[in-house]
């Protein structure tokens, strides 16, 4: 899970960078309103946390920024603002959540993990093999998925990339990495084996009436989530 952080105080950046990424995550952090704002428009994040008195540019500004470019991204606003106006300014430009400065640690992880699995982005994986990501769950071992109740039987080819999808919710996956991905060791088959295979797997996993959870990036490749 890809993180981005922008807070100018940097003996707060710092240890959260650390226990962020002690937990598994990896956090990319900007010390400015411009830098973050730039980095958050053109990589691929599952969560950005935001200061909201930003040099520069503040966060409330590059949040309304990411609406405005369609993205869905979940943001957490870090702030001392703690007025109720605040509150309601901070979410009515597309902020998902808001913790008031200072906090505990422990708070501002179980809120980034609300939001990752609010989102669908947090991949869960147990002891048993099984993948989860939103309301889809992936027995890897059996080539066997699960959706709202529905068996999904899958051949070795479509678990193996429902698999790879899942390991790498909201990241863009270009033609290339798929299919070095799955064909390893193997000949790697003509460009249209892709298409063909996430054709036979969107029919599986998506019947109407649920989410979307493949989205096809025009010219570059796939993203998985229910995000776009």
């Amino acid at each position: 899970m890809r993180i981005l952080l922008v807070d100018d105080e940097i003996e707060l950046t710092d240890p959260l960078i650390r226990v962020l990424t002690r937990e598994g995550y990896s956090v990319d952090a900007a010390y400015d309103g411009i830098s973050g704002s730039h980095l958050a428009l053109i990589d691929s994040y599952e969560l950005l946390i935001l200061d909201w008195m930003l040099p520069g540019k503040t966060g409330l500004e590059i949040c309304q920024e990411l609406r405005r470019s369609g993205r869905t991204t979940p943001v957490l606003f870090l702030t001392a603002k703690d007025t109720l106006n605040d509150r309601v300014e901070g979410l009515d430009a597309g902020g998902d959540d808001y913790l008031v400065k200072p906090f505990e640690l422990r708070e501002l992880l179980a809120r980034v993990r609300a939001l990752l699995r609010r989102s669908g982005a947090e991949v869960y994986s147990d002891s048993k093999g099984r993948l989860s990501v939103a309301d889809l769950e992936l027995d890897c071992d059996n080539q066997v998925a699960y959706r709202q109740g529905r068996i999904i039987e899958l051949s070795e080819k479509e678990s193996q990339l429902l698999q790879y999808f899942m390991e790498n919710t909201g990241k863009l996956l270009t033609h290339a990495q798929i299919l070095e991905n799955l064909w390893q060791d193997e000949e790697q088959p003509s460009s249209n084996a892709i298409a063909a295979l996430i054709r036979l797997l969107r029919r599986k996993i998506e019947v109407v009436g649920e989410t979307q959870l493949i989205h096809s990036v025009y010219g570059k490749g796939y993203r998985f989530g229910q995000g776009n």
